[in-house]
């Protein structure tokens, strides 16, 4: 696995400055298990300088949602995810990759984050076993 120096000198895992984050922000991390990818949570405490809550007590500023196919109805779940989400916050959506147990088809989380009221905004590669779906609330209403 090839790293990359942070801020301060120390080893990030690789995709960690894409994740959108900064220093001080909140993340609460959603729907956790044994499979998840532990490099990918250290980076991210590492560049919010602090730990992912499970439970918040103020609005948060990102969610990490790990979602498998067989975890129930997406739908429910990212609705679930903005419970505690600020208005400007966003959704990081980890899905397994295509091949691996769990996969969610791309198509599936388009419709479940529109469905939502989220927008699709990017898809990054943070992950060997995860892919990543950025997720928003649209800015405006189309009218």
């Amino acid at each position: 696995m090839s790293t990359n120096a942070g801020p301060t000198g120390e080893k990030t895992a690789p995709g960690a400055d894409r994740l959108h984050v900064t220093a001080g922000m909140v993340v609460q991390e959603l729907g956790w298990d044994e499979d998840v990818d532990d490099g990918l949570r250290v980076a991210l405490e590492d560049a919010v300088d602090g730990e992912l809550v499970e439970e918040a007590v103020e609005a948060v500023d990102v969610v990490l949602l790990w979602w498998r196919d067989s975890d129930g109805d997406l739908v429910d779940g990212l609705v679930d995810a903005l419970t505690d989400l600020a208005g400007s916050g966003f959704v990081w959506l980890m899905t397994p990759k295509v091949g691996r147990d769990g996969h969610v088809d791309p198509a599936d989380i388009s419709e479940a984050a529109l469905t939502a009221g989220l927008s699709l905004t990017s898809t990054a590669a943070l992950s060997d076993e995860w892919a990543a779906s950025k997720l928003v609330r649209p800015k405006g209403v189309r009218r």
